[in-house]
């Protein structure tokens, strides 16, 4: 097979918008910071308002169509064109845990469930807030962000067409080999659809990352002062970024098998060592029985909760926000999870990724923020003044000062934060580079490029002051319109391609394309 001219250098059309687009952002927000803060908002809106029931529906739909897949005949086929996987069980799963949702989970885990208490969901109308009976609701509600749905959007159906047109066809490991089941080849060529698709989901994932690295600087800026008083300014937001991008980009330059496979190993040993010591110091049997309370409520309601449509104001700034955040990270997220599979199949990666990985972060939530409720139950104030008044950032501190040894598990934590984040942002600029290459080993050069861009576009967003979080919010939103229309198409491209793969296993042949991409 003849290489394509994308699959073996820089696509600088895709280059060009995507990195041009960041570019372009920095530089009109240093000559009027109030008009791009008012263009991201207006976006934002626009966003919710025409998209938000879609993205409900696309989620939802999304998971059940992979779980199918993964129950059916489907799920022994093979991917990637190689008889045992890559990567040991245990690295496979680090770093998927790691990458896909880690680092705003870890900074929403403390204060999601929080807020959920103190003012129940529309959905559960009726529930008297801060009391016994809103811990189940609080965490089913969160659970239903950061849960089935969410995750498997990032890498189910989406990894499953990369890895067959990759590995199977030949096609380029980018966002436009999405459409390779439904266009052919054409669409792999130098198409205005091709560039569209790629920049487009480059600019998402790009924006969705720019997210976790800003509030680690509001977070950590935070706990500095909290604990250490050191003055929580920009300047003191802006070192703590930088600091942040220069680990990710070493780490990117080292790539899958150095950088950040190491940092993801150090994550999931971090995460655990948090586990033990919350739950043998903390409340470890009111975390147990939330958690299997709080997980009963969610599986009972999760179709209700995931279509919801009462109080549009309300799911703008939760469900439909974290639905869009996600949805941008799809096709980027199903480039990286076809890197680092080769040899699963299809019931490994989805059950792994759609199950296991949102169960896994719904016990996390559930010792975070479970815990801050606890303590908020016995004495109320504790935890809610300081999140009231500091806002998100203060969650997580409020709560480790509460338990034994509170200082030294805040900075375990504050460490694990930054080391999460330093992950998904060395993945995604690697995963970005991929797209822009088409191949698993792009220059170091362009990974280094798209790791300092990040941090540069969420320093501007953090010194927009105390609005930051709703620009952060709203700039990864907006993003995420043309990708959802590109996910779209994986509900029916999946089944076919996993039809096409089956056929040719059961045969024992995999042909190849050949093609020239002029």
């Amino acid at each position: 097979m003849k290489k394509s001219v994308n699959s073996a250098g820089i696509d600088w059309p895709v280059l060009w918008i995507s990195g041009g687009f960041f570019t372009l952002f920095v530089i009109m927000y240093i000559i009027n910071g109030d008009l791009v803060a008012n263009l991201v908002n207006q976006s934002f809106a626009f966003s919710i308002k025409y998209f938000g029931s879609f993205w409900q529906l696309l989620l939802l739909a999304t998971f059940i169509i992979a779980i199918g897949i993964a129950c059916s005949k489907y799920g022994n086929i093979r991917l990637g064109n190689i008889p045992h996987p890559e990567l040991s069980n245990f690295k496979w799963i680090s770093i998927i845990m790691c990458t896909l949702m880690a680092a705003g989970g870890i900074f929403w885990a403390a204060a999601e469930p929080l807020y959920h208490f103190l003012s129940v969901p529309p959905y559960y109308e009726g529930v008297e807030s801060g009391t016994a009976s809103a811990v189940s609701p609080a965490l089913s509600q969160s659970f239903l962000h950061w849960g089935f749905l969410s995750w498997a959007i990032n890498g189910t159906l989406g990894a499953i067409i990369l890895m067959y047109a990759h590995y199977h066809k030949g096609a380029p490991l980018k966002p436009r080999s999405l459409l390779y089941p439904i266009f052919g080849e054409k669409v792999l060529k130098n198409s205005a659809l091709g560039t569209f698709a790629d920049a487009s989901s480059i600019i998402a994932v790009a924006a969705g990352t720019i997210g976790p690295i800003g509030f680690l600087g509001l977070q950590v800026g935070y706990a500095l002062n909290a604990l250490f008083g050191i003055p929580n300014t920009f300047f003191t937001q802006f070192l703590i970024i930088t600091g942040l991008v220069t680990v990710a980009a070493i780490s990117v330059v080292t790539g899958v098998n150095r950088g950040i496979q190491l940092l993801s190993r150090l994550n999931v040993y971090l995460v655990f060592f948090l586990f033990v010591c919350v739950m043998l110091l903390g409340p470890g049997l009111f975390i147990f029985n939330e958690f299997l309370g709080g997980f009963g409520v969610y599986m009972q309601n999760i179709i209700g909760m995931s279509t919801f449509q009462g109080a549009p104001d309300w799911l703008g700034s939760w469900t439909i926000f974290f639905f869009g955040w996600f949805l941008g990270y799809g096709p980027m997220m199903a480039v990286f999870v076809s890197a680092i599979s080769k040899g699963r199949t299809i019931r490994q990666l989805v059950l792994t990724i759609a199950v296991l990985a949102p169960i896994m972060m719904n016990f996390w939530f559930t010792v975070i923020g479970g815990t801050g409720i606890f303590y908020e139950l016995s004495n109320p104030g504790v935890i809610s003044e300081a999140l009231n008044s500091a806002g998100t950032p203060a969650a997580m501190i409020a709560i480790a000062q509460q338990l034994p040894l509170g200082t030294i598990l805040a900075f375990f934590f504050l460490l694990a934060t930054i080391i999460f984040v330093a992950t998904s942002a060395d993945s995604m600029a690697l995963s970005i580079s991929i797209a822009i290459t088409g191949t698993d080993e792009p220059p170091t050069l362009l990974r280094v490029f798209w790791a300092l861009i990040m941090g540069a576009v969420a320093a501007i967003l953090v010194s927009f002051g105390e609005g930051s979080i709703g620009s952060l919010q709203s700039f990864i939103v907006f993003t995420a319109v043309p990708v959802s229309l590109l996910l779209f198409t994986n509900l029916w491209a999946a089944p076919k391609v996993c039809k096409e793969m089956y056929k040719e296993q059961s045969a024992g042949t995999a042909v190849k394309i050949d093609r020239n991409a002029g």
